[in-house]
This record gives structure tokens, C-alpha cells and sequence, in this order.
């Protein structure tokens, strides 16, 4: 037991020190990650035997479950709702026309049977959240026309699209249930959907609305919901990858508390799955059978990188009005990687007869692809013209703020306030703050340590940010022109008693308020509720 427990060990080190070092290898972290795992195998320098394909399908089932949940819930959806319908439909008509393309150029131009052939199509037709995600946030690769949002979307949503024609491949298979095809797509969005929307509620509502949850337990709680979601899926034949997306979508993007502390936690969780997979992927693998499929593996690389995929973009996205720059980068960032591994293994693991090496095909697909296209996709963006230098692409994920340690507030004196009349050195500053200025009618004092304090006076403080502790309850409601808060004062609103406006953001100022304070339209207001 102690043997294998230093073994996890070493192999985890090892990805750290691959991911510190990709870029000097000039590769992706992911990459390397698979070539320790070859490292450890039958063929390896360790000669680790391990063809456990039931085991490995269980344990990267359940890694790409926290890859896919967290791929929702770090998507910031404001951003990513510009660009929802044309990344929604490459998700889902762009899957299947790339699976269908796959399919018959591996029946016509390679001679694998017609069924084997759509169960490869299928299995490749997804894009690797995971590589993407990695790269262009290890790239910092901001692009243009909202072209990083659409991959982040894409890559993240359309494995269950992929997944889906994998279990319609594997029925025909099994059973030839050509009839029961229409049934298997309803049960798994119907199913699928419901599950991941309501479970999403419901932690949703126990969070904010509730305190059966101790402090520190969420993390733990939401991992709960993630497998629980996961297996009342399994049960009902609902589609797993669809529904904890769907989940992780809406419960990134809800009030819910501490959520800076969640996403670094569940990035940790999604990194050490990746590293799993990547891992597990290499040491399945037996290196001296690759030469004799690498043709065909070749073949089927370039089928879906010259062909099934940019006849997929380039079809559903012209109709959006995209530039033809535009489609060919996200043709060509259509890398695929750890999820139609995934589903290979899942394939692979089932009791049925796979004339293929399916497997092995895969493997090589996905090596050429992230190797290939990962490693020379910032350079194509860049000789496209895509990338947009004065943006960051971190601000498409949930867990981006900006690189400021200060912020303006703006303090209002009233007559009669305890610091009328007095100097600012002799008055107590909020801890952490710094008087900037003093707004005086139409006059702008700019402050020294003798500067006097008069009543009317608007004073411009410096404060750090304000970080939350996890126990405070603090809420953010726009005012729109047409909203009921609109023009109002805040002594003249309907709120509960147990809620106070703690101050209001209004352009890029932050104003104190009190009871005589007009709201304004696009004025953020802060509110505390007390816990």
C-alpha cells in the first residue's frame, strides 16, 4: 500500500514540475502530463502493467465531471451570452456535422466498417475543454470579436453532444437499437437538463437562503452536489456532461457566498483531474502498437483538422456574419484531447466486439492534436490578426479582478458631521484609506495634512478593496431606467428592515449613501443583509 501511495506521489510531483516547465519544452502542460504517464506504463521505464479499462473509465468519468462543472461555473455568462448562439450551435449542429463528416471519410477513404467509423466520428467530434482553457489562459490569448469567449463556450458545452452520439454508436453495437435512438436523445436533454437546473437551485437556495451549511463546508457540500448530480443522471439516463455544466453555468453566476474561495479550491480540483486523465491516458497506452495505426491515426488528424472541422465553422458560422479570419482560427483551435479519450476508454470498456484499435487511434488523434495545433495555435492567431493586445482573457472566467489594490470612495460631510471643521490629520480615516481630494462645490482641493474639513464638503478617499470574509451577506442590483428604484430617494424605498444599502457604485466613484441619496440609472447598489 505504501508502495503505491509514493508512486501517486512521485507521479503528481512530477505534473507540477511539467506544468512549471511547459513552456520551456515549448509544449502544453497536458502533453507532458500524458508522456509521464507513458513513462510509468508496460512500455515505459517502469513497466507499470495497467490495462484496467472499467477502472480507468470510473476514475476519468468522474475527473471530466469536475472539468466540465468547473469549465460552467468559472464562465463569466454576462460576457459569454454575446457570443451563446453561435458557440451553442457549434456545440450541438457543429458535433454532429463533424462527427458525420469523420465518420464517412473514415468508411470511404479508410475501409473501417460504417458503424466503427461513426463511433470514431463520434468519440472525436467534441472539443478538449481542458486543452483550451489551459491555453488560453497559459497564453493569456485575449482575441477579438468575443473569439475566446466562443471557444471557452464551445469546448465547455459540447461534450455532451459528443457523448451522446458515443452512447448512440455503442447501442447499435450492442444491440442494434436503431429504433430506440430518438428515445435515448429525449431521455438525456430532457433528463439532463431538469436535473442540472433544479440541482442548481437548490444549492443555489441552501447557500443564500440558509445556514445548513457551516462555514467552511461549502466546498465540501458543492463536491457533494457534483456527484450527486452524476449519479441521479446514471439512474434516470439523464446526459451526466450536460446537466453538472449546466449546473456549474448557473451556480457560477448566482449570488452565492464565498465564491472567491470556491474557484480557486475547484481550480486546484480541476487541475489535479486533468492530471489524472492526461496521466492515466499515457500509462493505458502501449507504445510499441502506435506505428502499426499511426497512418490511419494520421489520416483521421488531418480529415478533421482540414476538413470535417472547418466545413462545420465555416457553414454554421457565416450565417452569423463572422469574418473568415475568425472561422479559420476557431477551425483550427478545434483541438481534442482529454474528452474524446474519455469516451474512447468508455468504448473500450464495454462488452462489446471493436474490431479498431480504437483506443490507440485516439490517443494518436489527440497527441497530434494538442501537440500540433495547441503548440501553434497563439502563433495562428497572431498571424490571423485575432489577437486583441489591449484586453485581458482572464475577464471571460468568473475568478478575474482587476489588477488594482485601491479604489475611490466619495464621503459626503454634511453640516454638523464630527469632522466639520477640522483638519484631515486630526480625524480618524477608515483603516487602509488615504483623503486624495476634496470636492468643494465647483473648487477641487487636492489634500494635505492641515487642509481643513467644512460642512458640504464631498471627500475623495483612496480604500483598499474590499474582500469578503465568507460571513457577510452582501448583494448587487443594478438600477435600470425603467426599474422602481429609479429617481428615488433611499428613504423614500419599500426595503426590509434587515437590509441596509451599504454603498453605491456610480461610474467610477463609490458613494456613501443616506436617506436623501438619489438613485440613478446604471448606479450599482450594495446592499447587506443581515446574516
Amino acid at each position: 500500500m505504501a508502495s503505491y501511495v509514493l508512486i501517486i506521489a512521485c507521479v503528481i510531483l512530477l505534473c507540477v514540475l511539467a506544468e512549471k516547465f511547459s513552456d520551456k519544452f515549448g509544449m502544453p502542460a497536458l502533453i507532458l502530463f500524458m508522456f509521464i504517464g507513458m513513462l510509468f506504463g508496460s512500455d515505459g521505464i517502469f513497466k507499470i502493467p495497467f490495462d484496467n479499462f472499467v477502472l480507468a473509465e470510473n476514475i476519468c468519468a468522474i475527473a471530466l465531471l469536475f472539468i466540465m462543472f468547473y469549465g460552467g461555473f468559472n464562465t463569466n455568462w454576462p460576457v459569454a451570452r454575446k457570443v451563446a448562439g453561435k458557440s451553442i450551435v457549434l456545440s450541438t449542429a457543429g458535433v454532429v456535422v463533424t462527427a458525420v463528416i469523420t465518420a464517412f471519410l473514415c468508411y470511404f477513404v479508410l475501409h473501417i466498417s460504417l458503424i466503427e467509423s461513426f463511433l470514431i466520428g463520434a468519440v472525436l467530434s467534441s472539443t478538449d475543454a481542458a486543452s483550451v482553457f489551459a491555453i488560453l489562459r497559459k497564453k493569456k490569448l485575449a482575441l477579438i470579436d468575443g473569439t475566446d469567449s466562443v471557444l471557452e463556450v464551445e469546448s465547455g458545452s459540447n461534450d455532451p453532444v459528443s457523448y451522446m452520439l458515443t452512447v448512440i454508436a455503442l447501442g447499435f453495437m450492442s444491440a442494434g437499437q436503431s429504433g430506440n435512438v430518438a428515445i435515448t436523445v429525449i431521455q438525456q436533454v430532457l433528463f439532463g437538463v431538469i436535473i442540472g437546473v433544479l440541482l442548481a437551485k437548490l444549492v443555489i437556495l441552501v447557500l443564500i437562503k440558509t445556514k445548513l451549511v457551516s462555514e467552511g463546508l461549502d466546498t465540501i457540500f458543492i463536491i457533494a452536489a457534483v456527484l450527486g448530480c452524476f449519479g441521479i443522471n446514471s439512474l434516470l439516463g439523464g446526459n451526466t456532461y450536460l446537466s453538472i455544466y449546466l449546473f456549474g453555468i448557473i451556480a457560477g453566476n448566482s449570488k452565492i457566498q464565498n465564491k472567491q474561495n470556491l474557484i480557486p479550491f475547484f481550480d486546484g480540483v480541476t487541475s489535479l483531474a486533468q492530471i489524472s486523465i492526461f496521466f492515466l491516458i499515457g500509462i493505458l497506452s502501449f507504445p510499441h502498437l502506435m506505428p502499426a495505426i499511426m497512418p490511419k491515426a494520421l489520416a483521421i488528424v488531418i480529415f478533421l483538422t482540414i476538413i470535417a472541422r472547418p466545413v462545420a465553422v465555416f457553414g454554421l458560422m457565416l450565417p452569423f456574419k463572422c469574418s473568415a479570419r475568425q472561422c479559420l482560427l476557431v477551425s483550427w483551435a478545434g483541438l481534442r484531447g482529454a474528452s474524446s479519450v474519455v469516451f474512447a476508454i468508455t468504448a473500450v470498456a464495454q462488452d462489446i466486439s471493436i474490431k479498431q484499435d480504437l483506443y490507440h487511434i485516439v490517443f494518436m488523434v489527440s497527441l497530434f492534436s494538442v501537440s500540433i495545433q495547441g503548440t501553434l495555435l497563439p502563433a495562428v492567431a497572431r498571424k490571423l490578426g485575432m489577437v486583441d493586445e489591449k484586453s485581458d482573457v482572464r475577464k471571460t472566467f468568473n475568478d478575474y479582478q482587476e489588477e488594482t489594490a485601491l479604489q475611490l470612495m466619495r464621503m459626503h460631510i454634511p453640516a454638523g458631521h464630527s469632522w466639520e471643521n477640522k483638519k484631515i490629520r486630526d480625524v480618524n480615516m477608515p483603516t487602509g484609506s488615504l483623503a486624495v481630494m476634496i470636492k468643494r462645490g465647483n473648487e477641487t482641493v487636492i489634500t494635505k495634512g492641515d487642509t481643513e474639513i467644512f460642512g458640504g464638503d464631498d471627500i475623495i478617499l483612496s480604500v483598499p478593496p474590499y474582500e469578503p470574509s465568507g460571513q457577510d451577506q452582501l448583494e448587487e442590483r443594478s438600477i435600470s431606467k425603467t426599474g422602481p428604484w429609479c429617481d428615488k430617494a433611499i428613504g423614500e424605498l419599500d426595503i426590509p428592515e434587515d437590509m441596509l444599502i451599504a454603498m453605491i457604485v456610480r461610474d467610477d466613484e463609490t458613494v456613501i449613501p443616506d436617506g436623501k441619496t438619489v438613485l440613478r440609472e446604471n448606479d450599482t447598489v450594495v446592499m447587506y443583509r443581515q446574516a
